[in-house]
């Protein structure tokens, strides 16, 4: 059994005196960051907007509508004002739940790594 590996390991780094191989130019930024758990608005408002329908929905049954006018055309108009309400009632809860994580808040250090090849001069093959 043979116990030499078949396949010669890759040379990570390129070597700067390999006039094929370009010469990468790295940098390092440091930068300080915080760290939190926000809220998505989106759907606390989608929410809001459904439970804003059913109390419209709930308040237009709870009444006696008028016969002229039907409890569909009835609901329809109520849920001009229920549905934004809703809506807004979700985005103040969303709010809220992200002041709330501000405070939770907790600062890191980031390091951000740009690798670059320098100019090469020369023909390319």
């Amino acid at each position: 059994m043979n116990t030499t590996p078949s396949n010669e390991p890759a040379a990570s780094a390129a070597q700067p005196s390999d006039p094929q191989q370009p010469v990468m130019k790295t940098s390092v930024e440091e930068g300080n960051v915080s760290i939190r758990r926000a809220p998505k608005y989106g759907p606390f408002m989608i929410v809001g907007g459904g439970i804003g329908a059913i109390v419209t929905f709930v308040l237009t049954m709870s009444f006696p509508a008028d016969p002229s006018v039907g409890v569909g055309a009835l609901f329809g108009y109520f849920s001009l004002f229920g549905i934004p309400a809703g809506v807004a009632v979700g985005a103040v809860v969303a709010l809220l739940l992200d002041r709330s994580s501000r405070r939770r808040s907790t600062a890191a250090t980031v390091e951000h790594e740009t690798v670059e090849p320098e100019a090469y001069e020369g023909t390319l093959e």
